[in-house]
């Protein structure tokens, strides 16, 4: 039976820690969220304070051996969740379930339930608009479940506490008082905010160099270049290869002579090899995590087998950030710290949870990897900043890490992982940073354009129009796919990708002020759009819109319509749309809200071009009552002068005096001294119409508004303008039109079925691929793939990849809506007169059943064949290929009753196992996630099914269901019909 949880005043006025019993609190591990984690287990005495008690109180429940405590909270109807961290899916949370388990997630889907970061975090906000903050404060793995409206609940192992952030007026409140919990991003280096071009990989030096030069040439803004796996001499981390990079330092200095910086990967990896420097010392440092059994782990990842630092350890954490230091020498300008969930290439995608760690007693001691795993990350990333600050006191560290935990903006930028290069991923790009940013961490950004796949031209420009506004602006993409910089795409993308970075750079001077204000109290630098109005319940799950402080960015995610053809919310108040003379169809649209002061600057190439002595413009947008304000942040832009006061902080106030507007300084902050520059000052007036004056740097500047007659003309004329410039524009052309073949006006188009418990999504054109299988009421994604492979397909014979999975299939009847009953008829000509058919159904009079009919049929034979197809000389076996994506694959066992009667749970510890006979399941046999207490039943007729295979991928399993192998005729086609249905299994497992 839950009860109320007891509690204590923390941290300031407002903010509660929550625990199960007084005895719970004593057993609590420390924090490794709390940036001093002292502080979380001191009572506030201030005055006042011991009257005022929690608005919310948690109740909890202890249950099981493992001690696993369950919290829940009930608030409100009709509140709205938000943050969980780094997560697909949509923006406002309400009906998801996350678990924070730092997982290698390439290609997530909108349903995937762990990624690559964990933060135990829930922003809310009721339905009045108040907002409050609510942290499970553990490292293991946790289960976030929000399913249940208004309602929040919290489950993981061993006592944990919960700390409460009182309701505040308005979220950006939640997000500072969060930050005294687990601080606040340090402040970055200007350059680290402008663009950053990567691959994996760019395979030479001389491949590097040209590719910024050709950013130079073409006049795109570019300002890092990003170094993937393949400049190490085979993976080998700290070192260079001696053919490829022969000579680091002189490619670094070559790009910085051109005003470009580098950045290197470095994995938590370490290559097994006697000989190897980093392997000698770390076995003479005793710096390996250890098995059970005191022997060194050994994972296998890119450089084949592997031992990892244990970075729980602070002895093992100053080793490594050693080697950093020195690695550093070579002109490196940052780290980018990957594959530290840490990934291996197993089907569990980590090292086993048994593992043991050295651990530090102030962060929890000697525990097994379960307890240390969801920090592992952040320790890298912590260790590897530090190795940068021992490097140079002049430069600030610049580390980007995949994974991470809740604190760990304290030492390391992100990026949302692997994702692809289509629609779905480029509307999710926004919300997932957005995540990010309401959970503590706000310099992130996603690959734009896609790091899985190829982008279209339209893709790519549309993602590079808003991408460019993210806090972190980077493009990325893997082995294999066409070149993804901004002029691989034609003449019209590159013009977008240009425009849009020109944008950018000319806007930050106003970003690199929020950065200040955020490393100064913790405000999050992108914000959704109800940050500006939380009392509007309309705006909150709006995700084609942010907000950078006042500026208000609007984008399209449709690719057949512009973000200027497209109907936006507003927040109350006055919003003004403005350009840089620079609108274009596959643009965001830009607004300003009324009351505010945006510091802009020149549209520069990269950030060393800039001068603090140059024409500073102030773009201004009146209030209601004719005012306006403003803040600019300037330092050298490096380093830690502005800790001692080596800084210039300017408010701008403006005003409306009998039709006079006057602009002036209210007050400054730090010792610098006002450059010596002129001044341009625009009012917008609206329709994107606005005056311009001009004046000098720390004088007060009046004009003239216009009058109450001439304003209106003002307006329609720049509207007008603005209309004949966009219909001048040639937008990026769309290559993805379908071809005119028959079928293809409906087999090019992405097939979705949704009906009772199932949604699914059917590519035909590539093997008649389901990409997507998602379970509703469990919101749980069983199945989620790229076009062009893995997915659920068909094959034709024993050998992989045969006919069947790449052909081009017809949709022979389009999607049939028969009440509650959903289905679709695909066909797909495999070659020798056969063709394989499938009927996809969601039950009509049981629609928790998924069905699939598939069959090989014979279509055309010829004479003196006996009514066997031409391929009857190679015999034909229907082969059923799902690939299953694991979403907790540590968790996972396919468990059935085989024909024998035997009790059969087979746990993923193999690559292949083969079925026959009477060990075949007796008709049905499913895929058992214990961690999120789900199965998956496939039930299917064993006199269709000869064969049953499981093969193990890295994190995804195949189930196939195998025919017999012989000829197929008109009169013996092959068939196999099988069904699946989602059921909760007894209870959720929690590891201790």
């Amino acid at each position: 039976m839950a009860s109320p949880m007891v509690w204590m005043p923390i941290l300031e006025d407002g903010v509660f820690r929550f625990d199960a019993s007084e005895a719970a609190r004593a057993a609590a591990w420390p924090s490794l969220s709390f940036a001093e984690p002292w502080r979380r287990e001191v009572v506030l005495l201030r005055e006042g304070v011991d009257g005022d008690g929690p608005a919310i109180v948690p109740e909890c429940e202890v249950v099981g051996d493992r001690g696993v405590q369950k919290v829940l909270i009930k608030l409100p109807s009709r509140t709205s969740f938000y943050g969980t961290g780094e997560a697909s899916g949509p923006l406002e949370r309400t009906g998801k379930r996350v678990f924070t388990w730092n997982t290698d997630a390439w290609g997530y889907g909108p349903g995937t339930t762990s990624l690559y970061q964990s933060h135990p975090w829930v922003l809310l906000v009721l339905p009045d608009g108040k907002a409050l903050g609510v942290l499970a404060d553990t490292t293991q793995r946790c289960e976030i479940d929000l399913r249940q409206e208004s309602t929040i609940r919290f489950s993981a192992s061993s006592a944990y506490p919960v700390i409460t952030f009182r309701p505040f007026d308005m979220p950006a409140q939640v997000m500072t008082s969060l930050s005294y919990a687990i601080g606040t991003v340090p402040m970055p280096s200007k350059w680290s905010l402008g663009y950053h071009q990567c691959r994996f990989s760019y395979m030479s030096s001389e491949r590097v160099l040209e590719v910024i030069r050709t950013f130079r040439e073409k006049g795109i803004p570019c300002d890092v270049v990003w170094m993937d796996i393949d400049y190490m001499d085979g993976f080998r981390c700290f070192t260079f290869d001696s053919n490829r990079f022969p000579d680091p330092k002189s490619m670094v200095d070559d790009l910085c002579s051109i005003g470009c910086k580098s950045i290197w990967m470095l994995d938590p990896g370490i290559k097994k090899e006697k000989g190897y420097f980093v392997y000698e010392s770390g076995s003479e440092n005793d710096v390996w995590i250890k098995k059970p059994d005191g022997s060194p782990f050994i994972g296998e990842v890119w450089p084949g087998d592997c031992v990892f630092p244990d970075f729980t350890s602070e002895r093992i954490r100053t080793w490594w950030a050693r080697l950093v230091r020195d690695f550093i020498c070579n002109g490196v300008d940052g780290i980018w710290n990957d594959m530290n969930e840490p990934a291996m290439t197993t089907t569990t995608k980590t090292m086993p949870e048994s593992n043991i760690h050295k651990g530090d007693v102030d962060i929890g001691g000697v525990q097994n990897h379960s307890y240390y795993h969801n920090v592992y990350g952040m320790l890298m990333a912590r260790s590897t900043y530090e190795g940068m600050v021992m490097s140079s006191t002049a430069k600030r560290p610049f580390v980007l890490t995949r994974a991470g935990f809740i604190g760990s903006q304290r030492y390391a930028a992100t990026w949302t992982g692997d994702n692809l290069s289509n629609w779905e991923h480029l509307h999710m790009s926004i919300s997932m940073v957005l995540q990010l940013c309401l959970s503590g961490q706000p310099l992130s950004g996603p690959d734009i354009g896609g790091f899985a796949g190829n982008a279209t031209p339209k893709l790519f420009g549309r993602w590079m129009g808003f991408g460019a506004l993210f806090p972190f602006s980077r493009g990325h993409s893997e082995a294999g796919t066409i070149d993804h910089e901004p002029w691989s795409f034609g003449e019209e993308c590159e013009e977008v990708c240009r425009l849009a970075l020109l944008r950018w750079y000319r806007l930050l001077p106003h970003i690199y002020t929020l950065f200040y204000l955020s490393h100064k109290k913790g405000t999050p630098v992108a914000t959704p759009l109800f940050f500006a109005d939380p009392q509007d319940s309309e705006l909150r799950k709006v995700e084609t819109s942010f907000l950078l402080g006042p500026l208000l960015v609007c984008a399209s995610t449709l690719p057949d319509k512009g973000a200027h053809e497209c109907a936006h919310k507003f927040p109350k108040g006055i919003w003004s749309p403005f350009d840089f003379e620079d609108s274009h169809p596959d643009l965001p649209v830009l607004y300003l809200r009324g009351g505010s002061i945006l510091p802009i600057g020149l549209p520069i190439k990269h950030v060393g071009e800039a001068s603090l002595e140059e024409n500073l413009s102030l773009l201004v947008a009146l209030d209601e009552n004719g005012k306006a304000e403003g803040v600019l942040f300037e330092d050298a832009g490096d380093g830690y002068g502005f800790t001692q006061g080596d800084y210039l902080l300017t408010y701008y106030v403006a005003e409306v005096h009998s039709s006079v507007v006057s602009v002036k300084i209210l007050k400054t902050e730090g010792s610098w001294n006002r450059p010596k520059r002129n001044l341009n000052i625009s009012i917008l007036l609206g329709g994107g119409a606005m005056i311009s004056s001009h004046g000098v740097d720390g004088e007060e500047v009046h004009f003239v508004m216009p009058s109450e007659l001439e304003l209106p003309t003002l307006v329609a004329t720049s509207e007008i303008d603005l209309e004949k410039r966009l219909e001048t524009i040639r937008p990026i052309p769309d290559i993805d039109e379908p071809s005119r073949l028959e079928g293809a006006e409906v087999s090019r188009k992405l097939v979705e079925l949704k009906s009772g418990d199932w949604f699914l999504k059917v590519v035909p054109w590539i093997g008649g691929r389901i990409i997507s299988m998602t379970h509703l009421p469990s919101d749980s994604q069983w199945l989620h793939s790229r076009i062009e492979i893995h997915g659920y397909e068909e094959y034709s014979g024993t050998e992989y990849r045969s006919a069947g999975c790449t052909e081009e299939y017809k949709i022979v009847r389009p999607l049939e809506q028969l009440g509650e009953e959903e289905s679709a008829f695909l066909e797909g000509d495999i070659g020798g007169g056969l063709v394989i058919q499938r009927q996809i159904s969601i039950l009509k009079g049981n629609p928790k059943i998924l069905q699939i009919d598939s069959s090989i049929q014979a279509r055309s034979v010829g004479p003196g064949s006996g009514g066997f197809s031409r391929r009857v000389v190679e015999l034909v076996c229907l082969r059923v290929h799902p690939t299953f994506t694991l979403l907790h694959p540590t968790e996972v066992v396919v468990a059935f009753t085989a024909i024998n009667g035997s009790e059969q749970e087979i746990s993923l510890e193999f690559e292949e196992v083969t079925l026959e006979g009477d060990l075949r399941p007796n008709g049905e046999w499913k895929l058992v996630d214990k961690c999120s207490g789900l199965s998956m039943i496939n039930r299917f007729d064993q006199s269709q099914v000869n064969k049953c295979l499981l093969h193990c991928g890295t994190g995804d399993l195949k189930m196939e269901l195998w025919s017999e192998e012989r000829p197929v005729s008109k009169d013996t086609p092959l068939r196999i019909c099988h069904q699946y249905e989602v059921t909760e299994t007894c209870q959720t497992k929690n590891h201790s």
